[in-house]
């Protein structure tokens, strides 16, 4: 029998009605004779919520303490789908992050994952139950709670995945798959139907809010095949795996702080595509800082902002 991982964002757990959704895809999957384990963040803008609550109270939080507090909100959301999935029919159980063995460092608001203790999740799945996990969350050497940082729960998902030697690792949220472009910016940003690890890694690094960095790098090291889709519509997502000798562009992306970064394997070897690069900067009188190509990304540092028009140029002339 297969294990499957599911990873929910929260805008796709956000209230009791998105709650359902969720289940109705959990079931999809556990009724094709499937071990599934979930993975939740908290709902909707919970943890925003917390951090402004714990900073009326003092502007010199404790990282501790924060996590103490911050990972109360991915414990409400396992415990909702859970208390529903059963209410339903099917068997399920809430684990917090110690309770599922996500042993991390010692650090504070960022943790590293460092080892999963599976018994626990694997008795769970022998008893054909549905496992819920609070991501986001493990537990350190003082028996103290620890969070990975703001996207973590990616990170737990995979990380999980990987010990668990699941067959694939499924990433839910409210877009469906990554895009050329943010397609909140550009009108004809086309979605990927596959990436491979290296690119997604670099897509992430420049700042594209998809999936989490180390997601993607666990992904690779473990070669568990992420696919991305959304919660809201049954389209086909964006499947990340190991891609051969693929020369492709791939995506684009700008950052706030004046860089465009082209990523797609074997970049580097494609001459006339750089030439058009620096065809449109010349075109457009744009003052470059700093212009580096590695063997999947071409970045570029520009003096002043680049407006999402420029954007859209690049995009037009890449994909």
């Amino acid at each position: 029998m297969d294990t499957i991982v599911m990873k929910f964002g929260g805008s796709s757990v956000a209230d009791n009605n998105r709650l359902k959704l969720v289940a109705s895809k959990i079931i999809d999957l556990y009724d094709k004779n499937n071990n599934i384990v979930v993975i939740l963040s908290a709902q909707g803008k919970t943890t925003d919520k917390l951090i402004g609550e714990a900073l009326e109270l003092s502007k010199n939080t404790e990282d501790r303490e924060m996590d103490m507090l911050l990972s109360t909100g991915e414990q409400i959301a396992i415990a909702k789908l859970s208390i529903l999935l059963n209410a339903i029919g099917y068997k399920a159980i809430s684990l917090t992050g110690w309770q599922a063995g996500i042993f991390t460092n010692n650090t504070n608001q960022n943790a590293i994952i460092e080892n999963i203790d599976t018994t626990r999740i694997s008795k769970e799945l022998e008893d054909r139950k549905i496992v819920i996990i609070a991501g986001f969350q493990g537990f350190n050497e003082n028996l103290d709670i620890t969070t990975l940082g703001r996207g973590g729960s990616d990170t737990s998902a995979i990380a999980i995945a990987a010990a668990l030697k699941a067959k694939e690792c499924y990433i839910f949220s409210d877009v469906d798959g990554v895009y050329t472009c943010d397609p909140n910016k550009i009108s004809n940003a086309k979605k990927i139907p596959a990436l491979s690890y290296d690119e997604m890694m670099e897509i992430s690094s420049e700042g594209a809010k998809v999936l989490h960095n180390r997601c993607a790098e666990i992904g690779d090291k473990f070669k568990i095949p992420i696919i991305t889709k959304s919660t809201f519509n049954n389209k086909a997502g964006t499947i990340i795996t190991d891609i051969i000798e693929e020369n492709t562009i791939k995506s684009v992306v700008k950052k706030d702080i004046s860089r465009v970064s082209i990523i797609g394997n074997g970049i580097i070897r494609n001459t006339n595509f750089i030439k058009k690069v620096i065809d449109l900067v010349n075109k457009n009188k744009l003052e470059m800082l700093e212009f580096n190509v590695s063997e999947s990304k071409i970045s570029i540092c520009f003096k002043n902002l680049i407006s999402d028009e420029i954007l859209d140029s690049f995009h037009k002339i890449i994909i």
